[in-house]
């Protein structure tokens, strides 16, 4: 007999090799109706997992995340299956669950039409209909790929191929007449996938590369039943009214245009407004906590990026001033961090251990050659400003330093509306390393996750586990936040670095009087602005903050003959420090009420006849 610890601590004896369906299936029918994946010894794995071992065994339904993303997957199946067969020419690439629902990618002579996505909704109902079993089965890497080539999937082949070399067994997954080259984990059959949506059909270049060919990607969501189906919709909804790409642009916040390019927004002067104010808020707010400003290049030549380790492995995301290849000429790129820079602040004298902590900020104009198919928005941009930071200190002032940037990030946050929607990530390094991604050695990346795990630890952060997530030359602790349909990007970063002071030989003189290396903490209080008002738009509905809204007060005369009282009281609203304008245009008042509460102004003064003569004469 086999033991299993469940979530709620009490412990289960069942026979052992029987699937984790099984065991379910033998602690309740509803539980097992409603199991979308298991997690032993929290790894998430398949229904059809044979349990040999004693483990800790927790069921996923779709009320949590793993849950979804496996109820999505099968899904995803079940869109490509229904594709295969009203389209059987169309090649499969991929088709993952995210964290708002499922999307497949799919290589077809012209993009779906709107009546076609109808007809392939239609068919994923009969196959939903049909209550397929889905059967799990393995093939060498040899054997993978001629079926695959057989089959006449080249996406597949080349996904299939990178995994060769490792001499692992490739899963697949069969249903009914679809079969699909695919790690897991699924449902155990397509008729729980009840109620599903096609929401959306775009371009998507292969594997995110715009060298690659440009491929038809269909995005849709699934639930278990047609009431929870209803209410996402209306959600969406909802969610498109406070959509920063659509009310940004209307309230008149940014724009873009096309022959100034993709990812570089024009900030128009109120969305410059409000990113000015915070700007010097978080300013000020550093200098309070000790922190010292610098400016420093916006560019630099690739000797520099060549110490701090950025040309090795962030050169495709850089822009690059030259022929990075010709050795022969001087070759610079735009900056897309700060950190190398700052460093030779720090270098610019012989430090001793009483210099230290030296914080260093600076608000920071960065550059990144993101995809094209990446870019939203204020969200994802080419050209940002970020309230970056650098603190360099002794070992033992570690971790209340860390506390330090954690607490300035919560209270900006907090300050803005927008930390209770915030969550924790702990993004570490991956230690199969598959892309060499990362600077150093196993050694010194365990020792740095063990002292930032411990310091988590410490000041008590509810955080979830981030693999291949960790910058190349640290872990990070990243806050991440949602837009308004549910994609998460990460706001502010704390970073430890035990690397890069000695590439830059950055030592310090001790109380011993020996030379020894700093630690770093890369850090942002705020983040980028640009991403900041964007989410700031979509919390609050385009009604800012009276500190930040760039008009606070408008003042509406109803008549010609109260246009001058009014812009004396504007005068000397402004005089206060007060965001004050006056709308004296020869016209009814009612268009001018509409007008304001249309561009979201927190305060609006009708002055007339009785504010001139009674409650406003001076």
């Amino acid at each position: 007999m086999l033991k299993l610890t469940l979530k709620d601590g009490s412990v289960r004896e069942v026979e052992n090799g029987q699937s984790a369906a099984d065991i379910i299936k033998g602690i309740g029918a509803g539980l097992f109706k409603a199991a979308c994946c298991v997690k032993i010894n929290g790894e998430v794995k398949d229904l059809r997992t044979i349990i040999d071992n004693d483990c800790e065994f927790e069921v996923m339904t779709f009320d949590s995340l793993d849950g979804k993303k496996t109820f999505w997957h099968t899904a995803s199946h079940i869109l490509a299956q229904a594709v295969k067969r009203l389209f059987p020419e169309a090649k499969l690439a991929i088709g993952p669950a995210i964290d708002t629902g499922f999307y497949y990618d799919f290589d077809v002579e012209k993009p779906f039409s709107a009546d076609e996505l109808l007809k392939i909704e239609a068919e994923m109902k009969k196959i939903v209909k049909e209550g397929i079993a889905l059967e799990q089965f393995e093939m060498s890497p040899a054997d993978a790929i001629a079926y695959l080539k057989e089959q006449g999937e080249p996406y597949k082949v080349e996904l299939c191929e990178e995994h060769a070399d490792k001499g692992e067994p490739i899963s697949f997954y069969k249903q009914g007449d679809f079969t699909d080259l695919c790690a897991g984990p699924h449902l155990l059959s397509t008729a729980p996938v009840k109620a599903f949506k096609l929401l959306s059909c775009t371009g998507a270049y292969w594997r995110g590369n715009e060298k690659n060919k440009m491929l038809t990607r269909i995005y849709a969501v699934a639930f278990p039943k047609a009431s929870e189906l209803e209410e996402h919709l209306k959600k969406l909804e909802e969610a498109k009214l406070r959509d920063h790409n659509k009310l940004g642009r209307e309230l008149e916040y940014f724009t873009t245009v096309d022959y100034v390019g993709q990812g570089l927004p024009i900030l128009l002067p109120k969305g410059t407004r409000v990113i000015q104010l915070l700007q010097r808020w978080i300013e000020d707010e550093e200098q309070k906590r000790g922190c010292l400003l610098t400016k420093t290049p916006l560019m630099a030549k690739r000797d520099l990026y060549r110490i701090s380790g950025h040309w090795d492995h962030y050169l495709d995301g850089m822009f690059v001033l030259g022929d990075p290849t010709d050795e022969t000429k001087e070759c610079f790129a735009l900056r897309p961090m700060t950190c190398p820079f700052q460093y030779q602040v720090y270098l610019n004298r012989q430090r001793s251990y009483r210099d230290l902590p030296m914080r260093l900020t600076e608000t920071s104009t960065l550059f990144r050659n993101e995809d094209s198919g990446e870019m939203h928005g204020l969200i994802r941009v080419r050209q940002f400003t970020i309230s970056e930071g650098h603190y360099i200190l002794r070992p033992d002032q570690l971790e209340e330093e860390f506390k330090g940037c954690l607490e300035l990030a919560k209270y900006c946050l907090d300050t803005v509306g927008l930390l209770e929607d915030c969550t924790f990530r702990f993004s570490q390094w991956d230690p199969a390393n598959p892309k060499n991604k990362y600077e150093g050695t196993k050694e010194q990346w365990e020792e740095a996750q063990r002292v930032m795990g411990q310091i988590l630890d410490h000041l008590g952060v509810e955080y979830t586990v981030g693999i291949d997530e960790a910058a190349f030359y640290g872990p990070k602790l990243d806050i991440q936040y949602k837009n308004v349909f549910g994609k998460e990007d990460t706001l502010v970063t704390i970073q430890i670095d035990m690397l890069l002071a000695e590439k830059f030989g950055m030592y310090y003189i001790d109380k011993d009087g020996q030379k020894k290396l700093p630690y770093i903490i890369h850090r942002t209080s705020l983040g980028c602005y640009e991403r900041t008002l964007a989410y700031m738009i979509e919390h609050f509905a385009g009604v800012m903050p009276l500190w930040l809204a760039p008009e606070q007060v408008r003042l509406l005369p109803i008549g010609e003959q109260h246009v001058e009282y009014a812009q004396k009281l504007a005068d000397r609203l402004t005089s206060l420090g007060m965001r004050v304008t006056v709308d004296s245009r020869d016209d009814n008042i009612g268009p001018k009420i509409k007008a304001s509460r249309l561009e979201r102004i927190p305060y609006t003064f009708i002055i007339g006849d009785k504010e001139f003569f009674q409650v406003l004469k001076p």
